[in-house]
């Protein structure tokens, strides 16, 4: 049992000894090597009851530690109105569709009109602290155009539940995806590191050393349009950020609509059949589906919720 501003890692295990104790941290846990570096700066990672501060102590087979969270802290985003689908609620966590467009918690150009704005005005003085001032109970995030099922924490103690299991990848989720052309084979696994692209700092890439594993399980569901279009099926066995649009396009498929990773392939602005795809507003990703442990009852909790409108309409027009 772990206090609640506590995280304890799982044991270091023998092909993970020697890698730097921040990277190796940031690869099992849901923060930020920026975060636990300064986590470290402070004396807040432990072996035993020694703080760890050398950014460059690297890791030893069997080792467990300990990072201190600081004490959660009031949220300053302001509590708006904003109408959530609530898809499950109990007084441990709650579980949403987001709908494509919205912004997950406040940043730079993003103060009002977010995820976080909503739940504060939905769940009062109900949220997660461990998620700071700006991301109250948010234990995972979703792109702002991508649309479905988050889990939203409602106390530390779920939060920590909830978290840990994301570490250690037993919290299934799956994708449904849109993708230009069809897949072949139809289904398999990619395996890479992505980081940062050396090329664009706002883009993720699959790097050739460096960055986290990513582990992507898909499957192809159905074809339209001779085979021009494809309905995917991601299953995510690690959580890396854009990690189903870095894959797919990796594979020579991309996502419909993504801007930053693909584009529509030639002779696709001219067909009428297709029209439609190529103007599709935001990357047809949608989370369908999810599955996990109850933080607090140890309940098996499974989810799953239907395409949104605009990928169904988009579906429609190209059949």
């Amino acid at each position: 049992m772990t206090d609640k501003n506590e995280i304890v890692t799982p044991p270091v295990q023998p092909e993970q000894a020697k890698i730097r104790l921040d990277k190796w941290l940031a690869q099992v846990t849901e923060l930020s090597r920026s975060r636990i570096s300064a986590l470290i700066e402070q004396g807040q990672v432990f072996l035993n009851k020694e703080a760890l501060r050398d950014q460059d102590r690297k890791t030893a087979p069997n080792e467990v530690y300990r990072i201190i969270l600081p004490p959660p802290i009031e949220a300053v985003p302001v509590a708006q109105e904003i109408p959530l689908e609530i898809i499950y609620e109990d007084n441990d966590l709650l579980v949403l569709n987001k709908p494509a467009g919205m912004v997950v918690h406040p940043a730079a150009g993003n103060h009002e009109g977010t995820l976080v704005n909503a739940l504060l005005a939905h769940c009062r003085q109900s949220l997660s602290g461990i998620g700071g001032v700006i991301r109250p109970g948010i234990v995972h995030r979703l792109d702002k155009e991508t649309s479905g099922l988050m889990v939203v924490a409602k106390n530390d103690e779920a939060h920590q539940g909830l978290s840990e299991q994301f570490a250690v990848h037993s919290l299934e989720r799956s994708y449904l995806a849109l993708v230009w052309g069809m897949l072949s084979p139809s289904s398999g696994v990619i395996e890479t590191q992505i980081g940062r692209s050396s090329v664009n700092r706002k883009k993720m890439a699959v790097v050739a050393s460096g960055g986290k594993r990513a582990e992507t399980h898909y499957q192809m569901v159905e074809t339209y349009a001779a085979g021009k279009i494809s309905l995917v099926k991601c299953t995510l066995k690690t959580g890396r950020t854009h990690q189903v649009r870095v894959h797919m396009t990796a594979l020579g498929h991309s996502l419909i609509g993504d801007k930053m990773y693909g584009k529509a392939p030639k002779g696709a602005q001219q067909s009428d059949l297709l029209a439609e795809a190529v103007k599709f507003p935001r990357q047809a990703l949608h989370s369908y589906k999810m599955s996990f442990e109850h933080p607090i009852t140890h309940k098996t909790m499974n989810f799953e919720i239907p395409l949104p409108p605009d990928m169904r309409r988009l579906i429609d027009s190209i059949k």
